[in-house]
């Protein structure tokens, strides 16, 4: 069968140009239809409150994303992003205590969302292959329960709706995806749906960073504790471009961190270790405070339906959303888009090859849920089915393996590539990573934050001069 000339992608967020790079190496011509105007720099984008919060890129994601556009890494950097070693230059506090910080096994891309977009969606765009039509929403698959001929859009602003034929469909639309209905509409069944809400709320605010201030500033986390039963707070501070910091805060039902700038320092201090409050103090606010309550972990289960068409693929948010603070929604969407690429080199157009695609996108969601919603469900007033006996025998492995990641080779190596989505999870119970965590960690746990004394000092006096 011939491959078909057009392709079209609905979603022009990342996870939609990342589907549509991916599809440019197998169709003469890719459009991708999204609702709202894009902007020409690193502006933000309507429809996306989220972005405004703390956003990182596993090494995991970026090698995909590079894997699909050669580069990119490079053009990230050169646009003001950074790579910052794992654990080498991340000062993170888990449920098990302070990581400790060593050569480096991972990284991670930070910057704003709107800059990492962005360095994509110009990439994407350049491809004499990829068309942006003008804004428009998707409001129907055409077709038939076998086959997925294309896809209706409507312009909101004068409610005309238009046709366009399509051999392929990518559903790229986010969490407000309507797959499950336009499927519905076609004849067939919408997906299950299991959903994992810790009532988790962001706060998110932008600072100048002091004076002084260090070009290598490490990220600096400070988690929640699961093990407790307590409600899940959280700060985060962010180094982004133009010597900035973006500080976001989170907390599940019951600790839910404030919406007003008054508060917001005080908050961040009240966490379970001071730093990125203290930090804060003396650095100049750039931003008012951003707040999102739409966090929870949801997940579609389009793979498990009985009967799929042809010619239609959903992936990134519209398959599964998590839970922000683990930082996996992003690479999940890159490695989702290389299996869709990889998908059509194997399978083509031919019948049954969308079903088989379909199925390996969930596989990269696997982890990443895992993760998620294996904490998420313990914190109080959680929505979502309790653990299994298995599932908190699993939570209790990982926790000491991650509590011996800090001394053991081993444990910190198949920690850090499977959060980083770099290795498959399994990784977490390999012979040498088990046997490490049997034997637990050499020292006891740190007691203050592995910060150089030059920026302990800055800490001390930046919260002393209060």
């Amino acid at each position: 069968m011939r491959t078909p000339a057009h392709a079209v992608v609905l979603g022009g967020g990342l996870a939609g140009t990342l589907a549509a790079a991916a599809l440019s190496s197998h169709m003469d011509k890719v459009t991708i239809v999204e609702r709202h105007h894009l902007p020409d720099g690193p502006g933000a984008r309507r429809g996306v409150p989220q972005a405004r919060h703390a956003h990182l890129m596993w090494s995991g994601g970026a090698r995909a994303i590079e894997s699909l556009l050669p580069g990119t890494i490079r053009r990230w950097t050169a646009a003001g992003a950074r790579q910052i070693g794992v654990p080498s230059e991340l000062v993170s506090l888990t449920a098990q205590g302070w990581l400790r910080r060593g050569p480096r096994m991972q990284f991670i891309i930070i910057c704003s969302r709107d800059l990492l977009d962005w360095v994509v969606r110009k990439e994407v765009l350049a491809n004499d292959r990829i068309t942006l039509a003008p804004p428009g929403r998707a409001v129907a698959l055409l077709g038939s329960p076998a086959r997925v001929t294309g896809v209706r859009v409507r312009d909101e602003v004068s409610g005309q709706e238009t046709e366009l034929q399509a051999g392929f469909v990518v559903d790229a639309t986010g969490r407000s995806s309507q797959a499950g209905q336009w499927l519905v509409n076609l004849g067939l069944t919408a997906p299950a749906e299991k959903t994992v809400d810790s009532g988790l709320t962001y706060a998110t605010r932008i600072f100048h960073a002091p004076k002084g201030t260090p070009a290598d500033f490490p990220l600096i986390n400070v988690q929640a504790d699961h093990l407790t039963a307590r409600p899940g707070q959280t700060a985060t501070l962010i180094p982004i471009e133009n010597r900035r910091w973006l500080v976001t805060l989170s907390g599940t039902r019951g600790g839910e961190p404030p919406t007003d700038a008054s508060h917001f320092v005080d908050f961040a201090r009240g966490v379970r270790h001071p730093i990125v409050g203290d930090l804060i103090v003396r650095a100049h606010p750039d931003s008012p405070v951003y707040s999102t309550h739409s966090t929870a972990n949801r997940r579609r289960y389009f793979e498990r339906l009985q009967h799929w068409p042809d010619g239609f693929v959903v992936l990134g948010d519209a398959v599964a959303t998590y839970n922000p603070i683990y930082g996996h929604g992003m690479s999940v969407a890159a490695r989702s888009a290389v299996a869709l690429h990889h998908g059509l080199a194997r399978h083509g157009m031919h019948t049954g090859a969308a079903r088989r695609i379909q199925r390996a996108i969930a596989g990269t969601a696997e982890g990443a849920w895992s993760t998620a919603t294996s904490q998420d469900v313990l914190y109080p007033q959680a929505i979502g089915a309790p653990p299994t006996m298995a599932t908190r025998l699993l939570q209790r492995y990982v926790d000491r393996l991650v509590k011996t990641a800090s001394d053991r080779p081993a444990a910190a190596a198949a920690f850090y590539g499977a959060f980083a989505l770099s290795k498959p999870m399994a990784q977490l119970v390999s012979p040498k990573a088990a046997l490490a965590t049997l034997l637990g960690p050499t020292r006891p746990a740190l007691s203050a934050p592995p910060l150089s004394d030059e920026l302990l000092f800055f800490a001390r006096s930046s919260s002393s001069s209060e």
